[in-house]
């Protein structure tokens, strides 16, 4: 079983930035692909953005030029640092990991609350 633990949410003022990072319980580069998503209430999961293990990233319209999602394999971790933070940008953020050695299988960690301040 894989474990991705989120850390780094919290209560920053639109402008404001925070940094994100999920830690897996095993090597990184396992995965074929690590993204972030983010859920708020009522509204569906939708992604942000994601990186697969050739390093290619891509990232949801409403974010781009202002995130940036990076892996450190050495640290089994992915980042998600956030710059000019909108109030819509307000949610709570969940790390995937995507494995396809046997079959397709996502993982989930348990989230972060992100919360932006107007």
């Amino acid at each position: 079983q894989v474990q991705l633990v989120e850390s780094g949410g919290g209560l920053v003022q639109a402008g404001g930035s925070l940094r994100l990072s999920c830690a897996a319980s095993r090597s990184i580069l396992n995965f074929y692909a690590m993204g972030w998503y983010r859920q708020a209430p009522g509204e569906q999961r939708e992604l942000v953005a994601q990186i697969s293990r050739d390093g290619t990233t891509n990232y949801a319209d409403s974010v781009k030029g202002r995130f940036t999602i990076s892996r450190d394999n050495a640290r089994d971790t992915v980042y998600l640092q956030m710059n000019a933070l909108k109030p819509e940008d307000t949610s709570v953020y969940f790390c995937k990991a995507t494995s396809v050695l046997v079959r397709v299988t996502d993982y989930w960690g348990q989230g972060t609350q992100v919360t932006v301040s107007s």
